[in-house]
């Protein structure tokens, strides 16, 4: 049984994609695009900014690996470390979002929830689902 993973699951994993190499790109050679207003004052914040680009890319590198291999194991594992993520992020921008920032941390809320959360964990129960049937498949 050839691997059925559905396109919108590969259509999130391409822009999570983009998101984790503009991160990783910003956080190396333009901060202030992801901070506006950031000031790195010294070697540690630079240290600590490296360190999240690091990390940054090698989320991407794993999620291009996940969208090449179609394996719907290596997607769970791939969509499990980005809902964890965002489900982090979703608390943790709005707290520290500047009193002039363009978007109220309610809506930044909603917007990490609706565009990240819910869909990841969506895809998470489909692609457990498409393992499963995968697992009973090869096993007849």
């Amino acid at each position: 049984m050839k691997s059925k993973i559905p396109l919108w699951i590969n259509v999130l994993q391409v822009v999570i994609i983009l998101i984790l190499s503009f991160q990783t790109f910003a956080c190396y050679f333009k901060p202030e695009m992801l901070y506006p207003g950031i000031r790195l004052d010294g070697i540690v914040d630079q240290q600590a900014m490296y360190v999240l680009a690091g990390r940054n890319a090698m989320m991407a590198i794993v999620a291009i690996v996940v969208l090449f291999s179609q394996d719907p194991k290596f997607y769970i594992v791939a969509f499990l470390m980005n809902f964890l993520r965002e489900l982090q992020d979703m608390f943790i921008i709005p707290m520290n979002s500047p009193a002039d920032s363009p978007i109220s941390p309610v809506a930044n809320f909603f917007i990490f929830l609706l565009v990240f959360v819910v869909p990841e964990f969506i895809a998470l129960q489909r692609l457990r689902k498409i393992s499963k049937q995968m697992d009973n498949y090869t096993q007849r």
